[in-house]
């Protein structure tokens, strides 16, 4: 068997998620349908992590066993001809058997785009904002942005994020209640720790910033890992201190409450984009 490794990139739209459902179109699922028509094996090839409806991709990782000897550049491009244009594989490269797209990840990097109403060039004052109009959100940009309707502060928001860094226990930002459709009806062969925040809550944060770019704001962040809707739920909070409704500084009290509704709402998934996976030196899993 040869062990593949690919590297994806997806508009999350079209899919309920990575993970397969019954009866649901999902990346996972897409992908694994077009492997059977290129090689005729059934494989169900294993995500970094599992994205949930309508959050997108610009690499995420997956690998995969094919018993056939079919040439990496040849699956290649067989692969993106059978996939939807929704999907595209960027990289196709061996892997020796130990490595795995979740399991052997050190960290990962995440991306929410939010689109200001408020233009942000201008200053912030939600009282003069009311007499001003508020830009227009472009239908091409839209299902990739949050097109969020409040003005915010960025230098506020700038100042509470690295409030996060370093290692914490994330309850408060975790879904109090994970959404059941990311998962299928039959038992997980394969569980995803990072959705089963109960046994552990504590994550490493390595990164937080936002940052003004072509008139967005832009939120990234890297960690060990990220429980279900973390990263929605810190941008939530965000929005919430960039919009005076919190302090910059409430988010150390917010992390000690160890409580969901300590925080602030769950961002819309549409603005979220996995960026990218590290991983240890491939030579270090043989």
């Amino acid at each position: 068997m040869q062990h593949w490794k690919i590297i994806l990139t997806y508009d999350g739209t079209p899919f309920h998620g990575w993970q397969i459902q019954p009866g649901l179109p999902t990346v996972q699922g897409t992908l694994a349908h077009a492997i059977a028509h290129v090689t005729g094996e059934t494989v169900l090839p294993q995500g970094s992590g599992r994205t949930d409806t309508g959050v997108h991709a610009l690499a995420q990782v997956a690998t995969f066993p094919l018993a056939a000897p079919i040439p990496g550049p040849n699956l290649h491009r067989a692969l993106n001809r059978a996939l939807p244009s929704s999907i595209r594989i960027l990289t196709v490269s061996p892997v020796p058997p130990g490595f795995h797209a979740r399991h052997s990840a050190l960290r990962k990097t995440y991306e929410y785009r939010i689109f200001p109403r408020t233009a942000p060039s201008q200053p912030v004052d939600p009282a003069a904002a009311q007499n001003t109009a508020d830009r227009i959100c472009s239908p091409m940009l839209a299902p990739f942005v949050w097109d969020c309707p409040w003005p915010l502060d960025l230098g506020r928001m700038q100042h509470a994020a690295p409030h996060i860094l370093g290692e914490h226990d994330f309850t408060s930002f975790a879904a109090s209640d994970p959404d059941l459709t990311t998962r299928t009806s039959t038992p997980d062969p394969d569980p995803d720790p990072d959705l089963d925040q109960k046994k552990d809550a504590i994550r490493f944060i390595s990164e937080s910033t936002w940052q003004q770019k072509d008139e967005l704001f832009l939120y990234r962040v890297t960690g060990s890992g990220f429980l279900h809707h973390m990263v929605r739920n810190l941008v939530g909070t965000f929005v919430d201190i960039g919009a005076g409704r919190l302090s910059p500084d409430a988010i150390s009290s917010i992390l000690a409450a160890r409580n969901r509704s300590a925080a602030g709402p769950t961002a819309p998934a549409r603005g979220l984009f996995l960026v990218s996976v590290d991983y240890p030196a491939v030579g270090d899993l043989s």
